[in-house]
């Protein structure tokens, strides 16, 4: 008797914590709900995340609130969206730097394995920025600088390790260069690193093109090229690294992703809702407008492409020196 009871308040216990889950699935979202950017104002990352939020409450029904968790190199705010209440009320933008962390042993998280994975919508290749009245005028020329005198520029565009760390050190390791023969000074992003090159600190910055955008059209930075494998049809004057004689290219990415733990209930209400944000035409006219890629990848594309990704960034990483 006592071991059939057992059983039957088990049985019962499961039922109501399925009838629980259930009910807060059916009224889901009540409330309003936070998305963690893990950068800083003013990068491409909290341009993007912001557009995405200002069309998922109006899918919603509810208020998403942005919250920028900066620090660790971009650990902090990934980290704080791993280890938030798997409820559906706290999501987050994750990005690239998510499958480099943990190659260089700052954390165990990575891009597949820590979260509940729900769209990709941004891929955009990185770029080489200088100042505009710097003497550079192509790739050449900065490198003939570099190899002359080793440790004098400095590069900027994230923290250390983070991809546009990489982005520098690959282009270096591509063209036969010591990567320490340009320091990096390490920042929370590339809106920062790009105030930075303005005002000298810093030489070069490796960041996405788009988010050089506004020091361009205020005359203050110039691109000097695109590591991608052919040119972009949105600058098609810039030439890629390939065409001026360095045969290297990289892509940052940009997702949404909830909580491992996620119950499937949320996930089939966040999941369409964050498809129909991709689609929406406030979203994408404000992605095309300012030049970021738009992909979309839902749940198993999205992970399946996070392992294909953290496989890749690993071996590239390796090969520059910047795993532990």
């Amino acid at each position: 008797m006592r071991t059939s009871s057992l059983l039957k308040s088990l049985t019962l216990g499961v039922v109501a914590l399925g009838l629980a889950v259930s009910s807060a699935a059916a009224k889901y979202p009540d409330r309003p709900i936070t998305l963690i950017i893990p950068w800083g104002a003013g990068g491409g990352t909290d341009a993007t995340g912001r557009a995405i939020a200002a069309v998922l409450q109006e899918e919603l029904g509810q208020p998403v609130n942005v919250v920028n968790r900066t620090g660790g190199q971009g650990v902090v705010g990934h980290a704080a969206i791993a280890q938030a209440k798997p409820d559906g009320y706290t999501i987050g933008v994750i990005t690239v730097e998510i499958n480099q962390l943990h190659w260089m042993g700052l954390t165990d998280l990575t891009g597949a394995d820590s979260y509940a994975p729900i769209a990709l919508y941004n891929i955009d290749p990185a770029g080489v920025q200088v100042s505009a009245d710097s003497p550079y005028k192509n790739v050449a020329d900065l490198l003939a600088q570099v190899k002359a005198n080793p440790g004098k520029l400095k590069g900027s565009g994230t923290g250390q390790g983070g991809i546009w760390h990489l982005a520098l050190a690959g282009m270096l390791n591509a063209a036969g260069v010591q990567t320490s023969a340009v320091p990096w000074v390490p920042t929370d992003g590339a809106a920062t690193s790009l105030k930075e090159l303005v005002a000298g600190g810093v030489n070069v910055v490796t960041c996405s093109r788009v988010e050089a955008q506004s020091m361009i059209d205020a005359g203050k930075v110039k691109a000097i090229a695109l590591m991608a494998p052919e040119r972009s049809k949105l600058y098609p004057d810039l030439p890629t690294l390939k065409e001026q004689g360095v045969d290297w290219s990289l892509e940052t990415w940009r997702g949404i992703a909830a909580p491992k733990g996620t119950p499937k209930e949320i996930l089939d209400i966040l999941v369409p809702a964050m498809k129909r944000v991709t689609e929406n035409k406030t979203f994408t006219e404000v992605l095309d407008k300012r030049g970021f890629g738009r992909v979309y990848k839902g749940p198993a594309d999205f992970t399946a492409f996070l392992k294909a990704n953290d496989a890749s960034l690993g071996a590239t990483m390796k090969a520059a020196g910047l795993t532990k």
